[in-house]
């Protein structure tokens, strides 16, 4: 502990200046585009060699202790949601890293610095992968689906996207460090499926004609609603979330909305939950449209699984927050929680784990939340990640070939990558006849 402490000591102004240079320059999923070319430029002054994910931000490294053993990755995200509302937000853009992943990139940049010290890959084998990774957040829907049509990516989470590009190819295990306002580690998440939903009608005179018109944005004001009355058949231990976004109501004031366009999740504790209630999210959207006489396109994408930490890798987690923090508490919990990550996808596949350490105040995604102590949020951090790392790859590893040992992955990679494939789907839902009119859910 003395010789990993030390390591970040040495490197501290290098991690709190890391932290505050990408507070002030948030940005949005598979733009982060500063915030990448930043922490890049500080690994290769480290005098690591960077693998660069084509076409898109972000980046994987490897070191090799030059002894044979597993390979553990751990990962930084890059990227700020939106929340115009914080006085410190972008003010074009709205971004603001009120997720706290300005300190999870400045973490692992401490790790990589203090892992290039003299004597701290002694008596480790295996290799270690590094990886900035973009696009954690899955917001700006319309963006990422233009994207994904212009064959950019395939997947809106950045790690999918990694994983799908081979870029996490030979990982055995993975973890990071998510910051909040306390330390402590759960069993899980939600997953999602995500949807852009795009009401059609016609448009005609507001005033003058509103009778020759089809209306848009009442048709999708009536597939809310109607989503809204099924809430009560949603099951309490399939923890379903819908909380869906108009990011367009009509053109302008004095004409019929032609078209009103929605974003949302449907979430859930199961994928067979989250099919179930996406079905029946569907047939209400639909109904809703054919009500008035309007169309519905219904764009459905796989967003995140469900997230599934390993026993091996949080008793792990916890083992080593009483050794590098044997000053702070550390809580665990059974709890599945009712955010979605993209490390829900990496757990479906390999032993992880994402603990929450503490460093933050405020409201996550909120207009007041702060890192206000960077200290624990960067620099403890990275201190608990060490141990961690060490843990799993000192001793011939024998702690990480346990954990891999008593894990049962759910999918390989490529059952995995199908699964998220098979939950794409798109067009419109109605189609009219003279006389009757079909749906496809």
């Amino acid at each position: 502990m003395n010789q990993i402490s030390s390591a970040l000591e040495k490197h501290r102004k290098l991690i709190l200046d890391a932290e505050r240079y990408i507070w002030q320059n948030p940005e949005t999923g598979y733009k982060e585009v500063k915030t990448s070319a930043y922490m890049a430029e500080q690994f290769e002054k480290l005098g690591y060699s960077l693998t660069y994910a084509e076409g898109i931000t972000g980046f994987v490294t490897v070191l090799d202790t030059g002894r044979p053993g597993p390979e553990v990755m751990i990962l930084g995200e890059l990227d700020s949601v939106i929340c115009p509302a914080h006085p410190e937000a972008d003010p074009i853009t709205g971004a603001v890293h009120s997720c706290g992943h300005n300190a999870q990139c400045a973490a692992l940049l401490g790790i990589a610095a203090a892992l290039k010290e003299p004597g701290m890959l002694d008596g480790l084998c295996g290799r270690i992968r590094l990886c900035a990774v973009p696009a954690e957040e899955l917001l700006e829907i319309s963006y990422r689906t233009e994207l994904k049509k212009e064959g950019k990516i395939k997947y809106f989470g950045g790690k999918t996207e990694f994983l799908h590009r081979g870029l996490f190819d030979g990982v055995d295990l993975a973890f990071m460090v998510h910051t909040g306002g306390r330390l402590y580690l759960r069993k899980g998440a939600v997953g999602l499926v995500a949807k852009k939903i795009i009401y059609k009608g016609r448009a005609s005179h507001a005033g003058g004609s509103p009778h020759l018109g089809c209306n848009a944005l009442y048709a999708a004001t009536c597939g809310l609603n109607a989503v809204n009355a099924l809430r009560e058949t949603f099951r309490e231990s399939d923890l379903i979330r819908f909380h869906p976004i108009v990011t367009k109501g009509g053109d302008m004031v004095n004409a019929i909305p032609e078209t009103a366009e929605i974003e949302t999740y449907v979430r859930g504790a199961t994928f067979d939950a989250i099919t179930k209630v996406n079905r029946s999210v569907n047939r209400a959207l639909i109904g809703a449209a054919l009500s008035m006489g309007a169309n519905v396109e219904i764009v459905d994408s796989p967003g995140y699984a469900p997230e599934c930490n390993s026993e091996g890798m949080n008793d792990l987690a916890e083992e080593a927050a009483k050794i590098a923090l044997p000053h702070r508490t550390c809580t665990r919990s059974d709890a599945i929680g009712t955010g979605s990550t993209d490390m829900g996808d990496l757990s479906c596949i390999m032993p992880t784990v994402q603990p929450h350490c503490g460093g933050a105040t405020g409201m996550a995604h909120g207009n007041n939340y702060q890192i206000s102590d960077p200290e624990q949020a960067c620099v403890e951090s990275a201190l608990w990640q060490l141990t961690m790392l060490r843990m799993l790859l000192e001793n011939g590893a024998a702690r990480a070939f346990r954990i891999l040992e008593n894990f049962v992955p759910q999918y390989t990679k490529e059952e995995f990558l199908a699964l998220q494939d098979s939950l794409n789907d798109c067009g419109d839902r109605i189609e009219y006849g003279t006389d009757e009119a079909k749906i496809r859910l």
